[in-house]
Order: structure tokens, then sequence, then C-alpha cells
């Protein structure tokens, strides 16, 4: 297992990754970290027969959450990976979309142990974790360096795989575009995240908004954000 990838050929959006290495149709799929929900969206109306639990800790992002009604087929909980509201071995497939990296240090492994808990014999987790390089992170450390707890996941999942925790059935890298229309976009979505507490002062916010408009083109800002996925599975 690596941390990053000397050189990453593949870019696409990541449903081309998931849907590639697994088969979800007639599934109960747990996601930890919905967010605003758009992957949880995509993953319930693009198959047939899933069922979703999708969960989150932002109490923010869970309320517009609870107010979707056109997802019959979802869940929505407000619940860490550390403490999962299911039942022992009840689910096929667990996803986490650069989210493990936003679990508090001490309960990043007790979360790996949750999630075997819940995982059916030969179920899947999957991870997605942003690698620390590009040039959308050198934007994002400005203000908000995440490189320690990216390693502190990659070393999780590491160690997770290393005691049989789970075995690593596939590790593979790819880009994943980002476009942001204006900086006011950014500045919504990043800098005013509710799952973060970010506080620029006026030269720091200069300073991002500057290096953020060198990359506005004639239809927005495009970034190539590297990710890892490490695909692991839970002995039968």
């Amino acid at each position: 297992m690596k941390i990053a990838a000397e050189q990453i050929d593949v870019n696409c959006p990541e449903p081309e990754i998931y849907n590639r290495l697994l088969s979800l149709d007639g599934k109960h799929i747990l996601e930890l970290g919905c967010g605003s929900a758009e992957i949880t969206r995509n993953i319930a109306t693009s198959g047939v027969d899933r069922k979703i639990t999708a969960l989150e800790v932002d109490e923010i992002a869970h309320e517009k959450n609870l107010q979707i009604t056109d997802l019959p087929n979802v869940t929505f909980g407000l619940s860490g990976a550390q403490d999962i509201p299911l039942e022992d071995e009840s689910v096929d497939v667990v996803f986490m979309f650069k989210s493990l990296h936003h679990v508090p240090l001490e309960l990043m492994e007790p979360s790996m142990h949750e999630i075997r808990r819940v995982l059916k014999p030969g179920g899947l987790l999957y991870i997605s974790e942003p690698i620390f390089a590009g040039e959308f992170n050198e934007i994002l450390r400005l203000f908000h360096d995440e490189q320690k707890v990216r390693e502190a996941a990659f070393n999780t999942i590491k160690k997770a795989v290393d005691e049989g925790l789970f075995s690593l059935a596939e590790e593979t890298f790819f880009n994943s575009p980002m476009k942001f229309e204006d900086f006011v976009e950014f500045e919504n979505n990043t800098i005013k995240a509710t799952h973060s507490n970010h506080s620029l002062d006026e030269e720091l916010y200069k300073l991002v908004k500057q290096r953020f408009e060198q990359h506005i083109g004639d239809d927005g800002a495009h970034f190539l954000m590297p990710i890892r996925v490490d695909l692991l599975q839970k002995d039968k």
C-alpha cells in the first residue's frame, strides 16, 4: 500500500471508479459522511433494489438531508463512523468518500472496527481519500492544512490491513475533476463549509482569493484532485 502515486493517468468523476470496482444492485449500502448527499443521490438512482443508509455528523447538513423527499430507498441518520446504528453483519458495502480524515484521530481506529462489525462476511469497504498534492490542495492548505490527518487516515487503513481486520482487494489512484464558477462558489463550498470552522483574517483571505483567481478561465476554475481509493474486504 502507498499513500500516493508518482503519476496518475486516469482523470474521471468518482462514480466511474466505484461502478467499476463494485456491484451495488440488490445491496444494503452504508455511506459514512454523506455531506450534502450528492453522491448518495447518484448511488440511489443509478441502479435497482439498492437500500442506502446515509450517515452524517454535521447537524446542519443532516437537517438539510432530512428535507429530501424523492429518495425513498435512502435513510438518513445523524451519527459518526465510530457508532453506527445498525445491526451486526447487516451491510454489503460501506462507502467513505473523502471522510475518514475528518474523523477525530482517536476515533479512526475504533471506526474501522465498527465498520467491520456491521459488514457482512465478504462485505466491501470503499474508502477514497484526497492525496496531499495538486493545485487545489495548494490553495486549501493556505487556511486548512490536512497533511497530518490525511497521513493518519492512510496509516489507519494500512494498520487495519496489516492486522488482518480487512484484506486489501484493490488500491487505485485517479484524478477527480473539480469546477467552480467563481470565487464566491469556492468560498461558500470550501471556506464556509459547515463541517469545518475556518477563520481567515483579511490578509490571508486576499491571498487565498488571489491564488484561486489565477485558475479562473472563461468557464470558471478547473482543478484535478488526486484521489487514492482503498477497497477493503471483510474475510468470509
